[in-house]
């Protein structure tokens, strides 16, 4: 797969990731925050708003190799 194929799908896959992410972690915090003190809950936020990264990162290392010859 040519790199510039590569950097459309992986582009496509952090998109649908992202949004996924978003989701879950609104619907989660909906249900288990609800009677969480503030410093719980923005706890719960910065790990999850971060969270994304891991699974991300071998996407971008994916999308960011040489085209073989």
């Amino acid at each position: 797969m040519r790199i510039r194929t590569r950097k459309l799908a992986g582009t496509l896959v952090l998109l649908v990731l992202v949004a996924v992410w978003s989701l879950l972690a609104m619907a989660f915090a909906q249900f288990a925050l609800r009677s969480a003190n503030a410093v719980v809950a923005a706890l719960f936020y910065a790990i999850a708003g971060l969270g994304w990264v891991l699974p991300a990162m071998p996407v971008v290392s994916w999308m960011q190799r040489p085209d073989k010859v």
